[in-house]
């Protein structure tokens, strides 16, 4: 069977992304930053446009790394904070908050380091993700800022997929339909 594509025009660029399927009846559309600096700072720069005042970024490792980096760089090379997968050696301690992602098979646990939850403690903070889908990420990353002593005070994507699109509290630059196994648009 030929791959499908979906074509959308994210933030002015066009791109093609390829369906996936994650069961026998549903597939997403894969969407990566990795590789695509072009796309990555029109993204950036637009959710810059769009966002309430911070004091930080964070991430959750991977594919929200090159997002805050392009952003916190845009804004005037900023600090920005990343919610790994797994403690590093480097790490001074860590807060750790679990999640189970559309896009993972089992349990997952983000970890952030002692230093960093120091500097975020008591200050404003945005969370950026490249595709909120299920929320989870989110909201573990949003644990992890809690447990710091910080305020969530924005939480945005560029794409916005399934229930994602109806949240109140999401700020996204598109949304991204989920599809059936014929790469059918699902409503």
């Amino acid at each position: 069977m030929a791959r499908m594509y979906h074509e959308m025009n994210i933030a002015g660029l066009d791109r093609q992304l390829p369906l996936c399927p994650i069961s026998d009846t549903l597939m997403i559309a894969g969407f990566v930053i990795f590789g695509d600096p072009e796309l990555t700072t029109a993204c950036a720069s637009s959710l810059l446009a769009k966002a309430p005042e911070y004091d930080y970024i964070i991430t959750a490792e991977a594919k929200g790394i090159p997002l805050a980096h392009e952003m916190a760089r845009l804004a005037g090379n900023q600090k920005y904070f990343l919610a790994r997968k797994a403690p590093k050696l480097y790490m001074t301690g860590v807060f750790e908050a679990s999640l189970r992602s559309i896009t993972t098979a089992k349990e997952q646990k983000l970890y952030l380091d002692s230093a960093d939850a120091e500097l975020i403690k008591g200050k404003k903070i945005l969370i950026v993700d490249d595709v909120i889908s299920t929320g989870e990420s989110l909201t573990a990353v949003e644990n992890l800022v809690i447990k710091a002593g910080g305020t969530v005070c924005g939480k945005m994507a560029i794409l916005a997929e399934g229930d994602a699109q109806n949240r109140d509290d999401l700020i996204y630059l598109e949304k991204l339909p989920l599809f059936d196994s014929n790469g059918n648009i699902l409503s």
